[in-house]
């Protein structure tokens, strides 16, 4: 007769009593999920595993250390079969068919009156993979589809958007330093399902690109001495789409809070009461020195690093930088903005005590195809980058650290 497929449901555990038979490796890889679900948990073994070990000492479970006895699974919901010993295994497996216990049994799923399936998790859901051909059965395949699935999800190939819970708002997304794959899933994912992206030049714009027909992308482009759109016209775009129900993604460069406006941003919201959930991007003040070869600490060289805006000049009256001080430190200097005001920033920095002979590395375009690395020192850096023709964006990192990569670092 052939073999019906399985019946898959989601346990609801929370408060309820499980038994886990065995301490090893088994156990280690499901208790987690088990104390996450909120179960009453028994573990019973004469040893154990250290992190099942550092399970109980925290309290998340109930250690017994001795072997399975009979009675051990009385009035419990869920059961776990994972000990080293086969005939305990069939006996537990047994007492949990007598007492209508469901357990899963790590040595022989055949015999056990449940199966484990391949999880994952994506923003609140859960994914299961259970194979329905026994004569097929294969962890390996359903673990693949499950990480299929849920990669899917996370970096937005995979879209499922939101329907019944959907809450029109604002997305402010770091989208990192320029590289697409360097945004976070969360922030892709969050992409993938928007109504309208309004997008500066600084974002991953290749990104763009993916985006379904329908929807809208406002350009909210900020080019240095060129055409912009002003921060309150993209305050109002915000606040307009939003109000009109619609998902929106604002799409930024870096990190929203990292030199982003990304707090202007969400006062305006807030003012005009309009949610917004704000993502986290990889900053461009550390990704990108990286991506050069370039350590922005190190041991022995540099134990700690300051990121400062090179947008106002030293000496203007607008600065808020204490360039002084900033000279005086033995770490390392990033300065993002700053190409065309870099030589007034040497030229302050060797005034304050800093060396001229201090490294100086210019990281254009970093993490993108066009990224190229220009060296120079504080007293040479400002003739370098009109020779080399440095433009914006550029990453400047001040410190020994320039010197500490293999000469061959991209």
């Amino acid at each position: 007769m052939a073999e019906h497929p399985a019946y898959p449901v989601g346990l609801r555990l929370s408060g309820r009593r499980v038994v886990v038979l065995g301490g090893g490796q088994v156990a280690q890889r499901r208790l987690p999920a088990l104390i996450a679900a909120g179960a009453d948990i028994t573990l019973v073994s004469p040893e154990a595993t250290p992190s099942v070990e550092a399970m109980a000492d925290a309290g998340e479970i109930t250690w017994v250390r001795r072997p399975y006895q009979d009675g051990d699974l009385a009035d419990a919901w869920y059961a776990l079969i994972a000990t080293s010993a086969p005939a305990a295994n069939t006996a537990a497996s047994a007492e949990a068919e007598r007492h209508r216990v469901w357990c899963v049994r790590s040595d022989d799923a055949d015999q056990a009156t449940a199966w484990t399936p391949a999880t994952g998790h994506s923003e609140g859901v859960t994914i299961a993979v259970l194979t329905t051909d026994a004569r097929g059965r294969d962890p390996r395949h359903t673990a693949a589809i499950r990480d299929a699935v849920v990669e899917g999800l996370r970096d937005g190939t995979l879209v499922a958007p939101h329907h019944r819970t959907r809450t029109p708002g604002v997305a402010l997304v770091g989208g990192g330093p320029g590289d697409p794959d360097l945004i976070t899933v969360r922030g892709r994912r969050l992409l993938a399902e928007a109504d309208v992206v309004i997008a500066d030049r600084l974002g991953p714009r290749d990104l763009l690109a993916e985006l379904p027909p329908h929807v809208e992308v406002i350009d909210a482009a900020k080019i240095p001495y060129g055409r912009y759109m002003a921060q309150e016209a993209i305050n109002n775009a915000l606040i307009e789409h939003a109000k009109q129900g619609k998902s929106v993604v604002r799409l930024k460069g870096g990190d929203p809070y990292v030199f982003g406006r990304g707090m202007e941003e969400v006062q305006a919201l807030a003012e005009a009461g309009i949610p917004c959930t704000v993502v986290p991007g990889i900053s461009s003040s550390i990704s990108v020195p990286s991506a050069a070869g370039i350590p922005v600490t190190h041991r022995g060289v540099a134990h700690e690093f300051t990121v400062v805006s090179g947008h106002v000049a030293p000496g203007d009256e607008r600065s808020l930088a204490d360039w002084p001080s900033l000279a005086k430190l033995t770490g390392t200097l990033v300065v993002l903005m700053g190409v065309d005001k870099i030589g007034k920033i040497a030229e302050t920095l060797v005034a304050h005590g800093k060396s001229p002979q201090t490294p100086v590395a210019l990281v254009q375009e970093g993490t993108t195809a066009a990224q190229r690395r220009v060296d120079a020192t504080l007293a040479t850096v400002a003739e370098v980058v009109r020779a080399e023709e440095v433009k914006p964006p550029a990453v400047i990192v001040i410190g020994e650290v320039v010197n500490v990569g293999p000469r061959t670092a991209p």
